[in-house]
This record gives structure tokens, C-alpha cells and sequence, in this order.
């Protein structure tokens, strides 16, 4: 091992700010493998229509912006939250041209909204799903439409660094199935994917594992440092370390008024 290339590696992943779901600094670096369902495409569709939307866990706004602006006409009333400090300021500048109200709340609940203030409610990766709330503030005949992280993502980088885990249940899609359908939501579409993901360099895991603090919940450089050496010499000897991303996507409506057909030929909101 060139341990000045190492230690390189290191501080730059370290270094990177984390704010915001911007994956850019990755490329040539790491890849990943996207859903075949497409949901910023599915998103985009889905916005054409409803009088009120609300993005929950906005991040950075990044996917909502990305969406919003291949919408011809938006719907009039639209918000979103995010509860991390450094993404709100990035998520207000970047949704503001929208007219997107982005609002301080709580991932697990507690949403700063009205009963059925909302024909479409919408999250990309949210850490917690609070399907009560979600319920709550869906319009009769609205939806929820979700892309979600599966139970034992990217488990393979977990447990080289922390040795085998037990893999909870806690995010698999049946799970939601029953959670949503408890909260009172009829589920009309689900769908799984295991993606190849491919790091190329101990500097793009350090990144990651900071980024994406629930892959190691107690992830700091020093503290794994003879790991990610390990993992810096078999990366140099045999090639990129490839793990499986898990996704599914969830759609759900909150039963009520007659809904007509959308996009793709699925219920619209």
C-alpha cells in the first residue's frame, strides 16, 4: 500500500461537504445502477394535475426542482420539508423559483399542514415514514408515491467494515405494504430492484459513509481506519468493491372520490 495515497484518499472523502442529495462529486469515482421504473420520470407525470403537492424530506431539493421544472403547469400549491438544517437553506434557494414553500418539520411526523391539504404527497429515500401523517394530510382520492431504500442496502459495505450484521426488517416493502394499508391507504403499485453499486476508491466510501450516515451508524475515519486500509489494498489489487443497493417503489391512495386514469395508465391523483 503507498500509504501517502491513502492517507489522501482519506482526508479528500472527509472533506467533501454532505449537504443535499448532489452525487456529481462521484462520478468516475463510484456508480450506481437506477431503478427501471424511472421515478423522477414518473414524478414529472404525476405533477401534472393536482391542485396541491408536497414533498416530504426534500434534501437539498434537487429531485423536486428536477421534476418541477418539466412540468409545463405545476400544480399552484406546492411545499416541502426537510428537517436537516444545511439541506433547508439549499432546498429554499433551489425550489424558490417554483414557488415551493419549503417548512422546517420532523421526518416522523407532525407535518405543519391541515387535514387534506394535499392531492399528491411524495418522497424520494425517506429516512422514517410516518403513514398516519401521510394519511392525515392526503386529500380524499389522493396519493402517495414513493421510491424507498429496502431492507439490507448495500450490506456488503457494512459488513466488511463492521462485520456481519443482522439485516432488519424494518424497511421492507411488505412492511410498508401493511403500515400503509393500517394508516387507512389502499396500495396499488409496488416494485423491487437490487442495483449494482461499484466504488472505485477508498475516498468515494469515506464520502459515501458520510453521506449516507445509516449504512454505518457510527462511522468515522479514525475509528475504521484498518478497515478501509484493508479495503484501499483489495480495492488496488482486484478492482472496484461492488455492493447491492435495495429499492422499491410504493404507491398509495387514500380511498375517497372517484380518481381518474394517470400517467402510464395507473390511478391518478
Amino acid at each position: 500500500m503507498d500509504p501517502q495515497a491513502f492517507e489522501e484518499l482519506l482526508a479528500e472523502g472527509g472533506s467533501v461537504p454532505v449537504r443535499g442529495w448532489d452525487f456529481s462529486w462521484f462520478d468516475g469515482r463510484a456508480t450506481e445502477e437506477r431503478p427501471p421504473w424511472g421515478y423522477s420520470r414518473r414524478l414529472t407525470g404525476r405533477l401534472a394535475g393536482p391542485r396541491a403537492a408536497l414533498d416530504l424530506q426534500t434534501g437539498g431539493g434537487e429531485v423536486f426542482a428536477e421534476a418541477l421544472a418539466r412540468v409545463s403547469e405545476p400544480p399552484p400549491v406546492l411545499a416541502a420539508t426537510e428537517s436537516w438544517p444545511p439541506n433547508a437553506g439549499p432546498a429554499r434557494d433551489r425550489l424558490r423559483r417554483f414557488g415551493v414553500a419549503v417548512v422546517r418539520a420532523a421526518d416522523g411526523g407532525g407535518f405543519p399542514f391541515a387535514a387534506g391539504s394535499f392531492d399528491l404527497v411524495v418522497s424520494r429515500h425517506p429516512t422514517v415514514v410516518a403513514w398516519d401523517e401521510i394519511a392525515r394530510v392526503l386529500a380524499p382520492g389522493g396519493t402517495y408515491f414513493s421510491q424507498q431504500v429496502g431492507a439490507g442496502s448495500v450490506r456488503e459495505l457494512t459488513d466488511f467494515l463492521m462485520g456481519p450484521q443482522p439485516v432488519s426488517q424494518a424497511r421492507a416493502p411488505d412492511r410498508a405494504v401493511r403500515a400503509a394499508e393500517a394508516a387507512g391507504l389502499r396500495v396499488v403499485d409496488l416494485r423491487q430492484a437490487s442495483l449494482r453499486m461499484a466504488f472505485h476508491d477508498v475516498g468515494a466510501v469515506v464520502h459515501f459513509l458520510r453521506k449516507v450516515i445509516w449504512i454505518v451508524p457510527d462511522f468515522m475515519v479514525d475509528r475504521y481506519r484498518g478497515r478501509l486500509a484493508v479495503l484501499h489494498d483489495q480495492i488496488q489489487a482486484e478492482g472496484p468493491f461492488v455492493a447491492h443497493a435495495q429499492r422499491f417503489l410504493i404507491e398509495a391512495h387514500r380511498p375517497g372520490r372517484d380518481q381518474r386514469p394517470g400517467p402510464e395508465g395507473g390511478a391518478g391523483p
